[in-house]
């Protein structure tokens, strides 16, 4: 991995640092670029807290080799982990390496490795045709995500989604109000209930809204017909001051799982934070900035080093805490 971590800062320069840990500091305001919003206050609460949790440490049980499968939305994923759709090589992370290779080493390693990785959208078009590509070349191994535009663009894009012969995608509405993209003459709206039950209706297939962060909109995604949230600030990049995702999960898991699945996103950097959020209520976890960075270090090669280090992390924290199933990860493995 820092073989892979030296080749991303080369390759980053001016738009990451590849910091030793990657929490906000040194790239704050830096958007476009892989920075968060304003002060990066939100990008760092999602940091915080994750860090503020604590584990409880079991020893004396007989859990030696956990099972870090889970099911999500029909598939079966060797690790409770997605790679968080991210897109535009070109601005936010230098352009030394195409959108083409970076998407298809997302989506590859991400199928070599039994888990899911996600494709972005935004502007230019070829950001969100791209994943689709390597998505369909992948036989639909992957999730589209695609941002909500004015209605005629928007189902433009999904019956593109259909045709790459997916059967889940999801729209950020986190990415409503983007002052850059109305700036460009590409806007995108927040939508009531109604419009999303709309939108989710003509998808026909299995949706997921991403950008979650209080009871109130978990109960509208489910009165829609979402099948599944991801509660998520979008990595600290749409609004300055927002709480963690880890801060407001546990009401969220409360208020509405087994209603819908429950997805989680924001901050992670280890296997133990990804622990963290199930315990809190998630079934499963994205992971965004460290996936790029291991993308643009050494593309197919990169990502699977990744995720096998999260794969380490994450079995070693599940041992040490008494867990045998990530499916099935109890409240009680924090520390209050």
């Amino acid at each position: 991995m820092e073989e892979i971590y030296e080749n991303a800062r080369k390759l980053m320069k001016g738009y990451c640092r590849v910091c030793p840990v990657c929490n906000g500091n040194a790239c704050v305001g830096e958007v476009p670029g892989m920075g968060g919003l304003g002060t990066a206050s939100s990008f760092k609460e999602n940091l915080k807290a994750l860090e503020s949790v604590r584990f409880n440490m079991r020893l004396i049980h007989d859990v030696t080799e956990p099972d870090m499968s889970v099911s999500i939305l029909g598939r079966r994923m060797a690790l409770p982990l997605m790679a968080a759709p991210i897109g535009g090589v070109s601005f936010n992370m230098g352009g030394q390496v195409s959108e083409e290779d970076y998407i298809q080493a997302i989506i590859a390693g991400c199928r070599e490795k039994g888990i899911l990785g996600c494709t972005g959208d935004g502007v230019p078009d070829f950001i969100h045709e791209t994943g689709l590509k390597e998505i369909k070349a992948a036989n639909g191994h992957g999730i589209p995500f695609i941002k909500p535009w004015e209605d005629k663009e928007l189902f433009e894009k999904i019956q593109k989604v259909r045709d790459a012969g997916v059967d889940t995608m999801g729209i950020d509405i986190d990415a409503a109000g983007l002052i850059t993209l109305k700036k460009m003459g590409r806007p995108v709206f927040p939508r009531g209930i109604e419009k999303l039950g709309e939108i989710i209706e003509r998808a026909s297939m299995k949706f997921i809204l991403k950008g979650v962060m209080t009871v109130q909109d978990a109960k509208a995604a489910v009165e829609a017909g979402a099948d599944a949230i991801v509660v998520s600030n979008h990595g600290g990049r749409v609004l300055d001051y927002l709480p963690g995702a880890a801060s407001v999960l546990p009401a969220i898991c409360d208020a509405v799982k087994g209603q819908v699945t429950i997805l989680a996103d924001g901050g992670v950097r280890s296997g133990g934070d990804v622990l963290k959020l199930l315990a809190l209520g998630a079934e499963a976890v994205m992971i965004g900035r460290p996936f790029s960075v291991a993308a643009l270090g050494g593309l197919q090669t990169g990502v699977e080093s990744y995720i096998d280090k999260i794969k380490t992390e994450l079995e070693q924290a599940m041992v040490l805490t008494g867990v045998k199933k990530a499916s099935q990860v109890p409240g009680n493995i924090i520390f209050t």
